[in-house]
Formats: structure tokens, C-alpha cells, sequence
């Protein structure tokens, strides 16, 4: 089967997600190129992940959702309490906040790195995604642009870090916390710490944006997306 039909069968197989149907649909996207066909899976993406990001970029888009909020790192978060009834309850309190505040900071440069792995992305990848998991446009995601964003997130949260004093405010809780070995060492950097919460946080996000889209791919704006979409109710 050559890539244009895999993904024609693809596209209506993940849309309609009856093989029967799928077969029917494929005969009406046969009439819609490949190119557009990869360019409204694009288009789709492009979107998920500007939702992602815009909803996390903000002030609480972190703290104030629960499903990402960033706890305190490693046992820490198991004896929030205990801290505070040693006098840290203020130390804790703002520490937490301003972990949070810096990944809210760095999580906007993001959409970039994703709107360029959109543009690399082959029909190869384009029929994987489509014929894969709930999240694999998310696991794409993640395979191709980590190690980008993270070295595009932790000079900002880095530099959020320093003007909130968070690594004094980490260190005054911390340097109770190691003497009864509550921190991890990968947890020893609170820069490191609050990078890789920030994209456990937007990796989530997008999973749950991608969902969105598969579970309903006609109720999407762009034209192309309705031009390629509605071809499968033909």
C-alpha cells in the first residue's frame, strides 16, 4: 500500500474509528491530494499545541490547575505538612508559587519549537501519528523536541528563579528536607526541577488537546480541516 492510501485509510480509520466506514471514506479522500490531507493533520496540530501552550503561558496556568501544578519535589510533597509545623510554613508556601510562576514563564517559547517540528513532520510520520495511540502525536512531540525545549525553558526559568530568590527559598526548605534524605539528587537543581515538571505539564496538555481532536476532528475551524474532515461523511 503505498503512503497516500495508508494515510487516506488512516485519516478515516482514527475519524470515523469503524473499519467499515473507513473503507467508504477513503474512496471520497482519495479526491483530496496527500499534500493536503498531511497539511490539515498539520493544521490540527499546530493548533493543539498553541491551545496547550496558551493555556499554561499565563498567570495560574500552572498553579492554578491542579492536573500540572508543580508540587514540591520529590518526598518534599509527601511532608508539606510536617514542614509547615517546623516554622516553614511560609517558606513552602512561596517556594511552590514561585516554582510555578517560572515554568508559567517559560512554557510560551514552545510554540515555536512545536510549530517547526509540525513543519519537519513527513507523511511517514503523519500516518503514524494517525494510526497510532491516543497520544502519539504527543509522543512525537516529545521525541523530536525535548532536548530543544528544555534548553530553550531553563535559561528563562533560570532567570525566574533568580529574580524570585527561589534557590534561597529552595535551599531554606531543602537544607532541612536532605538531612533526613527528602530530596533526590535529580531533584538537587530547583532549575532542572521546575524544567522538567514545566514540560511533564505541557506534554499533558497536549495529550489531552490531541484527544480532543480525535474524539471530535469535524468540529475543528480551519477550512482545509473541514474541506479534508468532511470528505468523510461523503
Amino acid at each position: 500500500m503505498n503512503a497516500r492510501r495508508a494515510l487516506t485509510l488512516a485519516i478515516a480509520s482514527m475519524a470515523l474509528g469503524l473499519s467499515g466506514q473507513a473503507l467508504r471514506a477513503s474512496s471520497a479522500l482519495d479526491a483530496i491530494s496527500t499534500q493536503d490531507q498531511v497539511a490539515a493533520l498539520k493544521t490540527a496540530l499546530t493548533q493543539s499545541t498553541a491551545a496547550a501552550v496558551g493555556k499554561l503561558g499565563v498567570v495560574d496556568g500552572f498553579l492554578g490547575n491542579p492536573k500540572v501544578r508543580i508540587p514540591l519535589p520529590g518526598k518534599l510533597a509527601k511532608t508539606e505538612k510536617t514542614l509547615k509545623i517546623l516554622g516553614l510554613g511560609s517558606q513552602v508556601d512561596q517556594l511552590k508559587t514561585a516554582m510555578n510562576r517560572a515554568a508559567e514563564a517559560a512554557v510560551p517559547e514552545g510554540k515555536t519549537v512545536f510549530v517547526d517540528a509540525v513543519k519537519r513532520m513527513t507523511v511517514q510520520d503523519a500516518a503514524a501519528i494517525l494510526t497510532g495511540p491516543d497520544d502519539a502525536a504527543t509522543q512525537y512531540f516529545k521525541r523530536t523536541t525535548s532536548e530543544e525545549l528544555t534548553s530553550k525553558f531553563l535559561p528563562i526559568v533560570s532567570k525566574a528563579t533568580a529574580k524570585a530568590d527561589l534557590a534561597n527559598r529552595y535551599d531554606a526548605v531543602a537544607g532541612r528536607a536532605k538531612e533526613f534524605g527528602l530530596i533526590d539528587a535529580a531533584d538537587a537543581s530547583i532549575e532542572r526541577y521546575v524544567t522538567r515538571k514545566a514540560l511533564d505539564g505541557l506534554f499533558l496538555m497536549m495529550a489531552q488537546e490531541e484527544a480532543a481532536i480525535r474524539k471530535n476532528p469535524l468540529g475543528q475551524t480551519s477550512k482545509l480541516l473541514q474541506r479534508v474532515f468532511g470528505a468523510l461523511g461523503n
